[in-house]
């Protein structure tokens, strides 16, 4: 740190003496320091707008790059999380929710949607709510799909790039947490009342917020990839009769 400061100020210096020494040269050349002062000035008074638009403009259109650059690499994270474990994980979970005609026609995609039709599903996604005792829902093929895919979700959590998706980070702990919670269990088949209910809480966890993703997910391939949201449209679950052939 004190190396840091001396180099600082030693350049510092270097710059001071020598913009000193280019005036001494001026004058020196043509004797009139009428000419200094005037030009010192005009240049003084240009400083702040060429620093604001340096330091301002400039490096926010850099930091704009920057961050679509970033957004664009946490994209295909996240599109590998839903192509791998998240459709998956989605289309077993929809058996233990709540209303669920009501949130099928709500998170039922269209070609046509517009930025109000997903701000109103992610709306809908949040307040998904899971039946407390799980019917309907097969815990022992939820636990081995969830340690089959541990290793993936593993190699996931390795890429730095996901530190700035909090969101995402928090939907990969409630994952893991819930297939913890899963395989901790000798025997997931005939649980009391009030376990189902705490699995119930964990599925909740994970649930909405997967669901949330889902839907930003498909707004950005809707936007950047529409051959991609084509197949999603075809294949996604919230919908009577998913299917990928087209017709």
């Amino acid at each position: 740190m004190i190396k840091r400061h001396r180099r600082f100020i030693i350049l510092a210096a270097i710059f001071v003496a020598s913009s000193a020494l280019i005036y001494f040269v001026h004058y020196r050349i043509f004797g009139n320091p009428y000419h200094i002062f005037i030009y010192m000035i005009g240049d003084l008074a240009f400083l702040p707008l060429e620093v604001f638009i340096v330091v301002i403009v400039i490096e926010r259109i850099l930091a704009y790059r920057e961050k679509q650059a970033l957004l664009s690499k946490l994209n295909m994270v996240v599109g590998a999380f839903f192509s791998e474990v998240g459709n998956d994980l989605i289309t077993s979970l929809i058996c233990s929710m709540e209303n669920r005609d009501e949130t099928f026609q709500c998170l039922d995609i269209g070609q046509d949607w517009t930025a109000r039709d997903f701000k109103k599903a992610k709306v809908c996604a949040r307040n998904i709510r899971v039946n407390a005792d799980c019917s309907g829902l097969d815990l022992a093929a939820l636990r081995d799909f969830l340690i089959q895919k541990r290793e993936f979700l593993l190699r996931l959590l390795e890429n730095p790039n996901l530190l700035e998706h909090e969101r995402f980070t928090d939907l990969m702990w409630a994952v893991f947490h819930l297939a913890e919670e899963l395989e901790a269990r000798p025997s997931v088949q005939n649980l009391p009342e009030s376990d189902l209910a705490h699995l119930a809480g964990d599925i909740q966890r994970v649930y909405g917020p997967l669901v949330s993703e889902w839907i930003r997910y498909l707004e950005h391939l809707k936007s950047k990839y529409p051959y991609l949201f084509s197949l999603v449209l075809r294949t996604h679950p919230f919908q009577p009769q998913p299917s990928p052939v087209v017709t």
